[in-house]
């Protein structure tokens, strides 16, 4: 009898040793979430900034998997960055599959300063950090990945952050966001890329501006946010839609939506409406193995409570918007 318990306890030890999902999707500290599904495979994996995970003793991105979008692996490093690149931050990983390739897009911030003086002379102004988007790359989705370039793709005398890739009739391109600390009022840019992501081939091109959305601030000296832009073409109409983040008066940190009227990257975009505003965003667009159109944002929007939210997406052709709201 002795042995047999033993037995029982030693096969349910091993079971739950083995147990390939055994986080929820609660026990996951998490900003700027991107998922990325892959129907081949059946599995959603999750890009994360390896920093928002207490303990984690390195600085990248790391991933986590699923095949249901609640029950989720432990975390893996898939890029970890030297001590010698002084990075202080690592921001908003989002991964794209592109042309047989994998290509990671992260924002890094460096503990050193533009050699520049601060947009607005107060004490409570932000320091001018040399920030910019890389490019990283690899053979499958969960890396190893390697910089395809060791500089950002954006401009180096620019803070910028957010990037992420919009193929437009062939061309690919990186749109990021120029921030509001250097500018005071933020905006949204697409920079054109060569066609196998190795550079730039051009210069920025402004698309809009944080004050462009309705009930964004209006002071001269007040700091007006863009974050983590992402494109979506409706299979209803051949729209081009992007999503994108700001705080907006009395409504706090929201998701908005935007719609080319040219149907192209670079627009016009005009309409910016919100459509999420319940203190979260840096959202993306995802279908899920299921057939459900997916938002996926972080909420609330302060550390270290925020975790990883998805809401189902309707698609009219001319608008996206909330089910069930």
């Amino acid at each position: 009898m002795r042995q047999i318990l033993f037995l029982t306890l030693l096969t349910f030890a091993t079971a739950v040793a083995a147990e390939p999902y055994p986080l929820k999707t609660s026990d996951i500290r998490v900003r700027d979430p991107f998922i990325y599904a892959d129907a081949a495979s059946g599995t959603y994996t999750l890009y994360a900034q390896a920093e928002n995970r207490a303990g984690s003793g390195y600085q990248g991105v790391e991933i986590y998997t699923s095949t249901n979008l609640t029950a989720w692996s432990k975390p893996r490093p898939v890029l970890t960055l030297p001590a010698s690149q002084k990075v202080a931050m690592v921001w908003a990983p989002e991964m794209h599959a592109y042309r047989g390739a994998y290509y990671l897009f992260v924002t890094l911030t460096l503990h050193d300063t533009l050699a520049e003086a601060q947009p607005v002379d107060s004490k409570t102004w932000p320091p001018l950090f040399k920030r910019g988007t890389w490019i990283f790359r690899a053979d499958s989705p969960g890396g190893p990945f390697a910089a395809v370039k060791n500089a950002p793709f954006t401009p180096p005398d620019w803070m910028a952050l957010d990037g992420t890739l919009c193929v437009d009739g062939g061309k690919p391109y990186m749109v990021f966001c120029h921030e509001w600390v250097q500018l005071i009022d933020g905006t949204v840019n697409a920079l054109p890329l060569k066609p196998d992501l190795s550079d730039a081939a051009g210069k920025p091109v402004m698309l809009f501006h944080a004050s462009d959305a309705p009930g964004a601030k209006t002071g001269t000296r007040e700091g007006k946010v863009t974050d983590g832009p992402f494109f979506y073409r409706s299979p209803q109409s051949g729209a081009l839609f992007m999503i994108w983040s700001t705080f907006l008066t009395g409504k706090g940190y929201c998701v908005l939506q935007t719609r080319s009227e040219s149907g192209t990257v670079t627009g016009p975009w005009k309409r910016h409406t919100p459509l999420y505003t319940g203190n979260g965003g840096h959202g993306m667009i995802f279908k899920a193995f299921d057939g459900r159109l997916l938002l996926s944002l972080h909420q609330p929007n302060n550390g270290p409570n925020e975790r990883l939210h998805l809401l189902e997406l309707a698609d009219d052709g001319e608008s996206l918007s909330l089910k069930g709201h």
